[in-house]
């Protein structure tokens, strides 16, 4: 085939190929993309964060309806299948990559299917495809599960954080092995759905970089609704039975069930890049490292999203996207702030966050002081019956300025945004912003009225 050449090629369509290729498209410059797979979107898209919060929101409606005082006064008793629950987010998917690709069509970015490897830095090839011969390189080609040598994961009973989504029946129980983000999202989701649930831990508590507040209040609601959590725990090996999964723990431990969701790590998709031709070598989970402004060792390459690790998150990814833009641009705005980006967990209660941590605070020896507005006393919480939760407000005791915003309960990804607002201007950024200012009545958003004069009246 006719070899193309161009000034930037973005190996993968999810958010961080896409926010690296419109950046870079918008300034002018042409750009192709690269995805192996048949449709774009990457696995943010197809396997990963649409289709399984549209699963969380499909629960979520199922489990409103069940618990719906007036519908159960009628009788009805909804009980869809697992596959008609998941089967929800297939029109989003749709959806969103028929939306993406008019992104590409509408910026003049050449799309191109096929497998990419380096053979120079400069020097891209399509298998199957033609030749490209480009400036610069962004690698966005995301993460996968992590697979355990030992571990089959061809039987029907045991799946990871892609597959999952392919459940039929729903069984009567499931362990998660795996306690992070992806291992607490699904052990709410399958809890919900009155699934017994055995979440396994290899830390000491659970999602150890939140505030302890908010992850004390996740273990206890989690424990509440049922959930077994079992901390500090590694594996020695599992069990595949034709009637279920045994997991046998280090400690002696063995705990059976219906099947087993492993969810414990993800691996980079960084083989048979050819990334050894230019210098690159990924670590030991197919990460690779870069720097502030996602340029890798090699100048004229950049990587982003979830193949360079923490934090991998669908928000960052783009942002990150965008920062390696800059950097190819030679923008002054390349660097990627990952203090600055929050973090939305989407258990049940949702959990976000932004800034720092009572403990990060007392650590660095931070005058702060906390306020806090529990979500049982806000009439919009009492309305919505979804009282479970907290805004937790941490704010400098002299300046009164805003360190750390942590929210858990319902809308709490939506919620934190206020206070990302409010961080992020230095000319506002006071716990007196939220004293002074009228919310609407009732909101969720009034939280921090609430927690904001809470804090207040702690200082006098």
């Amino acid at each position: 085939m006719t070899d193309i050449s161009t000034d930037a090629v973005v190996i993968g369509t999810g958010p961080g190929g896409e926010g690296a290729a419109m950046q870079l498209a918008k300034a002018g410059k042409n750009v192709v993309v690269v995805e192996r797979h048949s449709r774009i979107g990457g696995g943010c898209t197809h396997w990963g964060t649409i289709p399984s919060k549209a699963l969380k929101f499909a629960i979520s409606q199922l489990t409103d309806a069940i618990n719906n005082p007036i519908l159960m006064e009628c009788g009805i008793k909804p009980k869809p299948t697992i596959a008609q629950l998941t089967a929800t987010a297939q029109k989003v998917i749709s959806e969103q990559e028929a939306m993406r690709r008019t992104f590409y069509s509408r910026n003049n970015v050449e799309l191109i299917s096929g497998h990419a490897r380096f053979e120079d830095a400069n020097t891209i090839s399509i298998e199957d495809g033609p030749t490209i011969k480009t400036e610069n390189v962004v690698i966005a080609v995301g993460s996968r599960p992590y697979h355990p040598p030992d571990l089959d994961f061809e039987h029907e009973r045991v799946f990871d954080s892609d597959t999952i989504l392919n459940l039929e029946k729903k069984p009567m129980s499931l362990t998660i092995f795996g306690a992070g983000v992806i291992g607490c999202e699904y052990a709410s989701m399958f809890r919900n759905l009155s699934i017994k649930i055995n979440l396994i831990n290899s830390r000491g508590v659970l999602l150890d970089f939140l505030d302890n507040e908010i992850s004390d209040a996740l273990s206890y609601h989690m424990r509440e609704r049922g959930v077994v959590i079992r901390h500090n725990e590694s594996l020695d090996r599992v069990e595949t039975l034709d009637d279920g999964v045994i997991v046998h723990l280090k400690s002696g431990k063995q705990v059976k069930s219906d099947a087993l969701l492993w969810a414990a790590g993800r691996t980079g998709n960084t083989n048979n890049l050819g990334l050894e031709t230019i210098g690159i070598e990924p670590d030991s989970r197919g990460y690779v490292s870069v720097n502030n402004c996602y340029q890798t060792e090699v100048d004229n390459v950049f990587a982003v999203g979830d193949v360079v690790g923490f934090p991998s998150l669908a928000s960052a990814a783009y942002t990150q996207g965008r920062a390696a833009a800059m950097a190819i641009l030679k923008s002054d705005n390349a660097a990627c702030k990952l203090d600055e980006i929050p973090s939305g967990i989407y258990t049940t209660p949702e959990i976000s966050c932004i800034g720092r941590t009572e403990e990060q605070l007392t650590e660095d020896k931070v005058p702060y002081e906390v306020g806090i507005s529990n979500f049982k006393q806000l009439a919009r919480a009492q309305i919505l019956r979804q009282n479970v939760g907290m805004l937790k407000l941490l704010f400098h005791r002299e300046t009164l300025e805003v360190l750390g915003v942590h929210c858990f309960g319902p809308n709490a990804s939506e919620i934190v945004h206020i206070g990302q607002a409010v961080m992020s201007n230095p000319a506002v950024n006071s716990v007196n912003y939220f004293v002074n200012t009228t919310f609407n009545y009732p909101t969720m958003a009034e939280a921090y009225r609430v927690a904001a004069l809470n804090g207040i009246n702690r200082l006098f």
